[in-house]
């Protein structure tokens, strides 16, 4: 099949074989397996597909792998070897996963979800896809509600600093934040110290007021 994959990389966390790798090949793709993270070589340049088996993962609340939010901002990611309930897929969408493949899911399928993820569209129920459209639609119909220069300090968050603002908002410390998103404390602190920047904020509670006003439009873009 045609695509514009240069590998499928699989991180394969548990001693079984990998059977969608196998069902890849078949298709005409190129795999590795890499079987610890810490082996994961996340190259920007390349056009490659990473898909993470949630068996065998360390998992936050939402049954999410804790590499994932990583990856995601360097590189397609999705999620194989799902046990139906175990996760929160909106959450999953939302923070930028491409598609899951759960474990009990028809060889057929599994291609079709395959073939649709490296061709560049999203493999998520249709009516949870729906429901975030129009979800996104209402946003953009009170976005007119935003002052402009609000609007403008949004637009310069990155993804990563919209994350770090829930999480403040939440109540998480430094040191939390840090094991969250597998980064250091030091970069924690430089993130920060970027959204007082941004935001205008010369503490955590004049963040917290901010991120309380806007929350709505911080959740939707992070």
């Amino acid at each position: 099949m045609s695509s514009n994959i240069d590998e499928l990389v699989f991180l394969h966390q548990i001693a079984a074989p990998c059977h969608l790798a196998i069902l890849a090949e078949s298709i005409g793709l190129k795999t590795r397996i890499v079987k610890h993270a810490a082996e994961l070589e996340l190259e920007k340049k390349s056009n490659n597909f990473y898909l993470v088996s949630q068996k065998g993962a360390a998992l936050d609340s939402k049954g999410i792998p804790l590499l994932v939010s990583r990856l995601v901002e360097h590189v397609p990611v999705a999620l194989y070897q799902v046990e139906r309930g175990s996760l929160d897929q909106e959450s999953a969408l939302l923070l930028g996963v491409r598609g899951l493949l759960y474990s009990d899911q028809r060889m057929d399928l599994m291609l079709t979800g395959l073939r649709k993820m490296v061709s560049d569209e999203l493999w998520y129920d249709r009516p949870l896809i729906s429901k975030i459209f129009r979800r996104l639609v209402q946003q953009l119909d009170t976005s007119a509600e935003i002052p402009a220069d609000t609007v403008a300090i949004l637009q310069r968050l990155t993804s990563r600093e919209r994350t770090i603002i829930q999480l403040v908002s939440s109540g998480a410390r430094n040191k939390e934040i840090a094991q969250r998103l597998c980064i250091s404390e030091h970069t924690v602190k430089a993130h920060i110290s970027s959204i007082f920047r941004k935001t205008e904020s010369r503490n955590r509670v004049e963040l917290l007021r901010w991120a309380q006003t806007y929350q709505s439009h911080c959740e939707l873009v992070s």
